[in-house]
């Protein structure tokens, strides 16, 4: 397919390379894009619907398979013959490939073509002097780039997922290997468990399933307890579904709707299972998806963008510039060949060419500073975006608080402290064998309620209503001794305040009355206000002789009281949000959590609310409505996975480069669709994957530091554009005026290229100077529109003194005639390369260069060096190469007063430009 050179330069800036190395198709491209079918391939329906409705025997036979699992050399086998289990990603580049997209940029294109012109004319010279540049500039980015790569692959190498597969009959000699290879603790004989590595399962695998387990591929289940699983991102159920060993429906065929069918990429809730592998890797419903997604690539973020626009400003300048070079010299010299050699270094000249390096190794030099503060970069230009960033959204529970639940508080109906409340809690929390959330482990903590009670031998367990999603509640039955037993029931309030007929008051029981129930609630709602989560116990005394419970049960319960949680903010939250608004960045948190808590917590962070926006507002609200109110809105409680994502979207659509941070699944379409999506390294994986930024430590100080980190890569970058726009504008300039009124050329092509190849090497630096703190108090961004106005204010500062040199080299050395010309030439070159480089200096800061702001030693002596060199070439041996020749002794007592009142000139005009627009 053939690009046009918009769309081919477009391209050019995306480490394209870099992203695709990273990014294993995740989940969320499904939640993010609503243009592709959900809808399961044929091929795929049918062998799901017929595996679900397959006797589990005859499914087990069919998949050449045993009740206790593959062999090892069943399962080498049938991985020869399926492959890895794992989707197919972008492969990151060969090296050839890859120094291919290296050199094929616009810039270097240009440049292959004046030394294809030169080799034709026979000017060698100019041919290898464009060939270094051409190889310089392609060989330093590959160079760059391939560091990145090389952290990439240390990043997926930290991301191991596993899964608990049934394995039997390993040899004595075997099972050592494989435990060396899996990290598995073996016994000889029967069947095992182990963990694998999810891309080794294979189709026939038995897998064991328990809550929190993300599903390795496409499965059916052999057998399920309470089995609850989150598919939302496959079918948009929000809520879990159960999942039983048998299809209730065998009329079903649609694959989504399969009751004992479990999807690669889904997660279990809670529960535990057993399952056959029916499908790996693409032939699963998640491969098939990832391959409809797969071409679809993230829009440009702001740096790109940003990028794109200020190359194409001095694109079209060139495409300007240089035809009126061309025509002048034509039509004044009569030497078009000449001129079209001198108008196509021009253009060179012009184009920016170390740019794609000099943002590659600014960007790569920013990642080795964050990765030593522990976070990993995944995409080289989120760190721009990084500095750019004036608003972050952030979740709440585990991103601003530290996602560990603390059991705050355990009072009876009244709001008084009760030690039976703990006990009940902590009985109905040992005893339950369903998923042990958060909540459950808070009260386990406190192991002396285990000894006073004597749990495990005073009382056993009878049976157990296991927690479901509408009842949002569980029970437990307990027996001591010969007593009743007693049944504990423990869930939210309103839930457990519905099967309840009575309340504890002391030592007697009342009844539950609407009065009584005003005033629980008003209890339980002062809790919510001080930022705690309120979960109810109840209890009932049932006669002994039974061993099975039902729903039924659940009735005519007695009130005991609360436990109260805390999930606090981390002790880097304060100090990182407060820093962060003295950078100038606004901090919006988008939770799911209910409103009061998040009020709470953000009090308690220094974050002071103003407005808030629910979930159920959001929905009623379009896009205009809720545009405006997110400007003055920073607290959104209850929100969607979609209302996070839209909240967003919008605020980049308001102009603002905006970040995300969370870790939980919720997050993912948010974190994909900001400029900067941030996770930490305990998020879920698919949060992680949509992630630019990866902090591996749960100090939130390190955004701080990212912050400040991603203005000073934006400044040295934006020295480089600024330099280079205003230095070639006013080479240019210069040579529109020489080539009126000078009756040869007033520098030879070579000279020019070999002038822009010194002042290219001069700013490979850049990336390792000092930028001023003031320049790292506000959000930076691209201003294409203020990088113009800076080049045509700066660049004729320079051309006044080539102009005075041109005087200078006429009259005073009588380099006046094409007999003379090189001795103009070299009098103009070396002036010519001193100022752009000296102006590296002067524009690299605001301030008095030297002695308020010094640049960084790499810098200085790089600078230093290309001047001298730039004295060296037609001073020294090589001279007659370049075409150039020694300069006489007085035109050395001119040049440093040349250079001073350039200085001088290029400060004061700084001074007034700072006071009139200001200085980015």
């Amino acid at each position: 397919m053939k690009l046009t050179l918009k769309e081919f330069f477009a391209g050019f800036l995306r480490n394209r390379h870099i992203a695709r190395h990273f990014r294993r198709l995740a989940l969320l491209d499904s939640l993010t894009d609503t243009t592709v079918s959900r809808e399961v391939p044929p091929s795929l329906a049918h062998t799901l619907v017929a595996a679900a409705n397959s006797d589990s025997a005859v499914l087990i036979d069919t998949l050449g398979t045993h009740t206790d699992g593959l062999s090892e050399a069943e399962a080498d086998a049938l991985r020869q013959q399926h492959g890895f289990n794992e989707v197919e990603h972008e492969q990151p580049l060969s090296r050839w490939v890859h120094l291919w997209h290296c050199y094929k940029n616009p810039f270097n294109l240009l440049l292959t073509l004046l030394a294809a012109v030169s080799l034709a004319t026979d000017d060698v010279q100019a041919a290898v002097v464009i060939g270094t540049m051409v190889v310089l500039s392609t060989v330093l980015r590959f160079w760059q780039e391939a560091k990145s790569n090389k952290a990439a692959d240390a990043l997926k190498a930290m991301v191991s997922n596993t899964a608990t597969v049934m394995r039997r009959d390993f040899s004595a000699d075997a099972a050592p290997i494989f435990g060396k290879f899996y990290g598995a603790s073996l016994s000889i004989k029967g069947a095992q468990r182990i963990e694998l590595p999810i891309k080794q399962l294979v189709p026939g695998d038995l897998i064991v399933l328990s809550a929190g387990d993300m599903i390795p591929a496409d499965c059916r289940v052999l057998s399920a307890k309470d089995l609850f699983v989150s598919q939302a991102a496959m079918t948009g159920e929000s809520m879990p579904v159960e999942k039983f060993a048998h299809q209730s429906n065998a009329q079903a065929t649609s694959a989504l709707e399969l009751d004992n069918i479990l999807f690669m990429g889904t997660n279990v809730v809670s529960g535990a299972a057993t399952a056959v592998v029916l499908t790996t890797g693409n032939s699963t419903y998640f491969g098939a998806l990832a391959q409809r997604v797969g071409a679809t690539d993230r829009g440009p973020t702001s740096f790109q963008t940003g990028v794109n626009k200020v190359s194409w400003l001095l694109i079209r300048f060139m495409f300007v510039m240089a035809p009126l070079v061309l025509f002048i010299n034509g039509f004044t010299k009569g030497d078009w060949t000449e001129a079209l050699l001198f108008a196509l270094s021009v253009a060179v000249g012009l184009t920016p060419e170390m740019l794609p390096m000099i943002v590659t190794s600014t960007l790569a030099k920013g990642a080795v500073f964050l990765s030593r503060k522990k976070v990993i970069v995944k995409r080289l230009d989120a760190i721009q975006n990084f500095g750019a960033m004036d608003v972050l959204c952030t979740d709440k529970t585990g991103t601003l608080t530290q996602d560990k639940i603390f059991l705050a508080r355990h009072v009876d109906v009244w709001g008084q402290e009760s030690d039976d409340v703990l006990e009940m809690a902590y009985l109905n929390s040992y005893y339950q064998t369903g998923l042990k959330n958060l909540l459950d482990v808070a009260v386990l903590e406190h192991v002396e309620v285990h000894r006073e009670l004597k749990v495990g031998t005073a009382f056993q367990k009878v049976d157990e209503i296991p927690f479901d999603f509408t009842r949002r509640r569980m029970s437990v039955v307990v027996a001591q001794n010969d007593q009743p037993h007693l049944l504990i029931c423990k869930g939210a309030v309103e839930e457990v305040l519905s099967v309840c007929q009575h309340v504890r008051h002391g030592e007697s029981q009342e009844v539950l009355t609407d009065e009584l129930l005003a005033r629980i609630r008003q209890v339980t709602a002062a809790f919510n206000e001080e930022g705690l989560r309120v979960v109810g116990v109840a209890a009932r005394t049932m006669a002994a002789g039974r061993d099975t419970y039902s729903l039924a049960d659940e009735q005519e319960l007695t009130l005991i009281g609360y436990v109260a949680f805390l999930d606090p903010p981390k002790e880097s939250t304060a100090p990182a949000l407060k820093a962060l608004a003295e950078h100038g960045v606004a901090v919006k948190v988008l939770t799911g959590d209910n409103e009061l808590v998040t009020a709470k917590i953000c009090r308690e962070v220094g974050l002071a609310q103003q407005g808030l926006l629910m979930g159920n507002d959001i929905e009623r609200m379009s896009d205009g409505e809720l545009a405006l109110a997110v400007e003055t809105t920073n607290v959104f409680a209850k929100l969607t996975p979609t209302h996070k994502e839209r909240i967003v979207r919008l605020l980049k659509a308001n102009g603002h480069v905006v970040g995300f941070m969370g870790d939980g699944i919720n997050d993912a379409p948010a974190l994909r669709t900001a400029d900067i999506g941030i996770s930490v390294d305990s998020a879920v994986d698919i949060a992680k994957e949509a992630a630019d930024i990866i902090l591996l430590e749960k100090s939130l100080m390190v955004l701080e530091e990212g912050v400040l980190e991603g203005r000073r890569t934006f400044a040295n970058m934006l020295k480089y554009i600024k330099m280079t726009a205003s230095s070639n504008f006013g080479n240019v300039f210069s040579v529109l005026v020489a080539s009126a009124f000078i009756p040869f050329l007033p520098m030879l092509p070579m000279h020019l290229l070999v002038q822009n190849l010194l002042y290219d090497v001069s700013q490979i630096a850049i990336p390792f100077d000092n930028v001023d703190e003031e320049m790292l108090k506000k959000p930076q961004r691209w201003q294409p529109a203020e990088v113009g106005r800076f080049m045509l204010f700066f660049g004729p500062i320079s051309s006044i003194f080539d102009i005075l040199t041109f005087g200078l080299m006429w009259y005073v050395f009588h380099a006046n005639t094409p007999e003379h010309q090189t001795l103009f030439q070299s009098g103009w070159f070396v002036v010519g390369l001193l100022t752009q480089t000296l102006i590296v200096h002067m524009i690299r800061t605001p301030k008095v260069p030297f002695l308020q702001s010094r640049a960084a030693m790499p810098l200085m002596i790089m600078t230093g060096v290309i001047m001298a060199v730039g004295i060296f070439l037609p001073m020294g041996p090589l001279a007659s190469y370049f075409k150039l020749q020694a300069l006489p002794p007085l035109y050395f007592v001119f040049l440093p007063m040349i250079l001073l009142a350039y200085m001088a000139l290029t400060q004061a005009v700084k001074g007034f430009y700072i006071r009139r627009f200001g200085w980015q």
